[in-house]
């Protein structure tokens, strides 16, 4: 059942936004009437609010004046600015989430009414299609039923992993960055198809399902990868030969080295809010 006297304000109502928006809804967290989504562009305002019947403003400030939930859908390059803004405004007793990389729950708590119930969320793109993978992390002060609201709002849309803050940049570099990673491997499997000879469409949409459809076997049966690997290994066939050539070619080191890359630019950008506080 809907909580029909919560209210929720959605700061920033791009594709992220939208998506939670929508998972909001599905979880029956919150009633249409009682969602106030927020952003710069009236053209997207009119689409969120015909689309989803909810509530739109440019305002941030009386959108999240009366909400019990707030949600925090802005990049972390301009985090500083709009919620420094609108800070204030937020009532002690409400929850809120922020899915901006690399901020730190205690940068979010400093400009909050104590005691500031806050949860920090990393969730990655393919949430867009109810696939998505959000890694959580709560403040002292968060109860029971904001972990509650939290995870219901981001299974809506995949599944969730609730960690200690201290892992969160990792998180980032892993899964929040990994679906470029795995773009970027679709598309040279693709390309890779077109080169033996594949057409480009159809090349694309075995190299898409392949991944797919590996990930959803390793998934599904809880096997180890080098298990499921091996298991598609025979000796001297095509797949060792591959494999053979991967190895060569450093793809193991050149996916760690990503994931360390990209966690180390998280830690950047949070080091950048922590200056500032």
């Amino acid at each position: 059942m809907a909580n029909t006297d919560q209210h929720v304000a959605v700061i920033g109502a791009g594709s992220m936004g939208e998506t939670l928006i929508r998972g909001l809804l599905q979880a029956k967290v919150v009633l249409p009437e009682n969602l106030t989504a927020t952003g710069p562009r009236p053209e997207r305002l009119k689409f969120i609010s015909e689309t989803y019947r909810v509530k739109t403003t440019h305002d941030n400030r009386a959108a999240v004046r009366d909400a019990d939930l707030v949600l925090l859908c802005i990049k972390p390059q301009i985090f500083d600015r709009v919620f420094g803004d609108v800070a204030e405004f937020i009532s002690p007793a409400a929850l809120v989430i922020s899915i901006a990389a690399g901020i730190p729950i205690y940068a979010i708590e400093a400009r909050l009414k104590p005691p500031a119930h806050i949860c920090r969320a990393m969730p990655n793109t393919p949430v867009i299609v109810d696939a998505g993978s959000t890694a959580i992390a709560i403040s002292e002060h968060a109860t029971p039923h904001d972990v509650e609201r939290a995870r219901a709002i981001f299974e809506a849309v995949g599944t969730v992993i609730q960690v200690e803050e201290s892992l969160m940049d990792a998180v980032t570099g892993l899964s929040g960055s990994g679906p470029a990673y795995v773009f970027m491997i679709i598309e040279a499997l693709s390309d890779a198809g077109v080169r033996v000879g594949l057409p480009r469409y159809q090349a694309q949409a075995l190299a898409a399902q392949t991944v797919l459809g590996a990930a959803k076997l390793q998934i599904e049966t809880g096997e180890h990868p080098g298990v499921l690997k091996d298991r598609v290994t025979s000796p001297g066939g095509t797949a060792i030969a591959g494999l053979a050539t991967l190895e060569a070619g450093g793809l193991r080191t050149t996916l760690i080295n990503a994931v360390i890359a990209a966690t180390q630019r998280s830690q950047e950008l949070g080091e950048l809010t922590r200056k500032k506080t």
